[in-house]
């Protein structure tokens, strides 16, 4: 049983963040994924997080709203490159909770994302590889439900083109670079969105070519969009 949520990051806004324009991966929205292993009840759920600070708010949340859990193992990976790292087994034996959750996160090269995987105990011990299996198991499930993204660097813009040169921007405005957000119908079209910022040059080149340098492209912040 899975379920998402679009709570998370919004697509159609760029990352704050602008001290790594390199690019790099995680998810998309919060999720909430169950499963049951040998009358154990597994709760995995993902969240977007910018910060350790939002991370440990989401984890004292899920906390009090499960507080007759068995366990609320977690993990974390922030930053860029991964660099700030956090696990917790939460008094499950050493290496079986934590870690394999962090494994899920680092085997998809994912970061700025939590997972936290609630367990209600059914009575029957799972031992050490069933445990670590099945923790693995329900933060991968939850991660792939929350859905990953790539964030790359990129650049806001604004375009604005007469009725008559609309029609011929529509091979454009599907290059699968661009991002559309926004479209608006007054004296001229506004068309609002993000582009791949390498591909911004031949962009600009190509709204000229196709508009007779009619068109206006109004170039914005550079940061890290999904794609």
């Amino acid at each position: 049983m899975a379920s998402s949520s679009a709570r998370g990051r919004n697509p159609s806004t760029g990352c704050c963040r602008n001290d790594a324009m390199t690019g790099y991966r995680t998810v998309e929205r919060e999720s909430r994924i169950e499963l049951v292993e040998r009358k154990s009840r597994f709760i995995g759920w993902c969240f977007p997080i910018a910060s350790e600070e939002e991370a440990l708010a989401h984890l004292s949340r899920i906390r009090k709203q499960h507080h007759d859990a068995s366990h609320n193992c977690w993990a974390y990976r922030l930053t860029p490159n991964g660099s700030v790292a956090r696990y917790s087994d939460d008094g499950e034996p050493g290496g079986t909770a934590g870690m394999p959750i962090l494994n899920a996160i680092t085997g998809r090269e994912l970061t700025d994302v939590l997972v936290i995987v609630t367990r209600y105990f059914g009575g029957i011990l799972l031992g050490a590889g069933g445990l670590t299996r099945t923790y693995g198991k329900s933060a991968g499930m939850a991660l792939e439900e929350a859905g990953l993204i790539q964030m790359l660097p990129g650049v806001a813009l604004t375009i604005v083109v007469s009725y008559a040169m609309y029609g011929k921007i529509g091979a454009l405005l599907a290059h699968p670079g661009l991002r559309v957000q926004d479209t608006r119908f007054e004296a001229d079209v506004s068309i609002e969105g993000t582009l791949r910022l390498e591909e911004y040059p031949g962009f600009e080149r190509d709204l000229a070519d196709a508009t007779d340098g009619t068109a206006q492209l109004m170039r914005g912040k550079e940061l890290l969009f999904p794609f």
